[in-house]
């Protein structure tokens, strides 16, 4: 019989080339596995690197636009943000590239597929999680979690000293004190010296947006269109330029966000596996995006319709971060969602300044928004008179809670004394 077939997940960096190396000496027949999903890479170079080290063949698959198209806009559409910071660019790429990874090997018949994340990350439980739901046969080489493997390479010392023996080509370039995970939507970094939440991250880390303060001294003012939740267009106000293709909204949004540091954000968050981990990441394209469409659902939507929506992008965002993309909840979630938005269309003015998006202005034609009623110039077909009822029935529980309990008196809470108020 010959070789059992492993695609490998690679990225062509010290952890996965050495993984390369090691499946190949298990007597495996190794065929690399590369998404291409809008990161800075060198496949050419990646590839022969791979090769060279063994593999039987390197694929590279384009898949810029079906991320942004299938899950990125997705994403914009549900509304979906991690813990109230994280736009979920790392997650929502890991059931994009598991979907070329679980093609690439039912086309070449391969019957494992392998990795290089490790056993404290959320990426294992995404790829994993995906891969199993699209074919729950498939069998996974987790390196970072076999014994034998992690007995013999403690870490990056031990596999660059693994690559030396082994010829396995490694860049000159000092390796940057974290790590970096990039796509179209964003760029993410973690571990090194930002293990450490009481150390800022260095400026010279960013690299999708500039620090705000060198910021244009002139706004970048654009109107984004949107249909059903989707955006469909964007225009440049000032130069009149107009994009409607997704992948070239996005690459107009992310340079125009960047340029006035547009979606940087520096947070802990709480990882799936019950850790907690200080990550960074700059997001401008979609940060712009999520700003505008938030502002037309409150535009468009009735109040509690939007308040169960919202329930349901928390649902749906805590799936997407914890490798749920295929699963049935997250399924029922996502149609829900969309439900909500087949009244979300019109087009929404922002305006890109120094670190800050702002809606100036806003239209549509479904809007609830009835200016007439809201006005404070003419009473319209609202009754001012009924207010007082209003809050005569609201006042009932309070009257009655003095009535047994007296005043709810809150600050008596709150006193703090000096010594209170010292830093810890």
């Amino acid at each position: 019989m010959g070789k059992e077939k492993v695609l490998l997940a690679y990225s062509g960096g010290l952890d996965t080339s050495c993984i390369l190396k090691w499946l190949l000496e298990q007597d495996y027949d190794v065929i690399c596995f590369m998404a291409d999903v809008g990161q800075t890479e060198d496949f050419a170079a990646a590839r022969e690197k791979a090769l060279k080290i063994g593999a039987t063949d390197v694929v590279v698959k384009d898949m810029k636009d079906f991320f942004v198209e299938k899950f990125v806009w997705p994403a914009v559409q549900m509304g979906l943000i991690y813990e109230d910071r994280y736009l979920l660019g790392t997650s929502l790429a890991r059931p994009c590239i598991s979907k070329g990874l679980m093609d690439v090997a039912a086309q070449r018949g391969c019957s494992y597929i392998s990795h290089g994340a490790t056993g404290k990350g959320n990426d294992q439980i995404r790829f994993e999680l995906s891969c199993y739901a699209l074919n729950p046969t498939i069998r996974v080489i987790a390196p970072w979690r076999m014994e034998t493997f992690c007995e013999r390479f403690q870490g990056r010392s031990d596999l660059l000293e693994y690559a030396k023996r082994a010829n396995i080509p490694v860049s000159a370039t000092p390796k940057a004190p974290w790590s970096m995970d990039a796509n179209i939507m964003h760029i993410s970094y973690e571990s090194g010296i930002l293990e450490d939440p009481s150390v800022a991250a260095p400026d010279e880390i960013y690299q999708l947006t500039q620090s705000p303060s060198r910021a244009p001294d002139t706004p970048t003012v654009a109107e984004i269109v949107f249909k059903a939740g989707l955006p469909v267009r964007v225009t440049e106000l000032v130069s009149g330029r107009t994009m409607e293709k997704p992948l070239d909204i996005l690459a107009f949004l992310n340079k125009a966000g960047g340029e006035h540091g547009v979606g940087r954000i520096d947070i802990v968050e709480n990882r799936y596996i019950g850790l907690k981990s200080r990550g960074v990441y700059e997001t401008p394209g979609v940060t712009v995006l999520h700003c505008a469409h938030r502002d037309l659902e409150i535009y468009c939507l009735d109040r509690e319709v939007l308040r169960v929506k919202k329930y349901l992008a928390d649902r749906m965002a805590d799936y997407v971060y914890n490798g749920y993309w295929y699963a049935p909840e997250a399924e029922y979630v996502r149609k829900c969602i969309i439900e909500s938005q087949k009244h979300v269309s019109g087009k929404v003015v922002v305006e890109m300044f120094k670190g800050h998006v702002m809606v100036t202005s806003r239209e549509s034609i479904n809007s609830v928004y009835n200016q007439e009623l809201a006005s404070m110039e003419v009473h319209g077909n609202f009754s001012p008179y009924s207010s007082t009822g209003f809050i005569e029935i609201n006042a009932v529980r309070l009257r009655e809670h003095h009535r047994v309990f007296g005043t709810a008196n809150m600050t008596k809470h709150f006193s703090r004394t000096e010594s209170d108020m010292k830093l810890i």
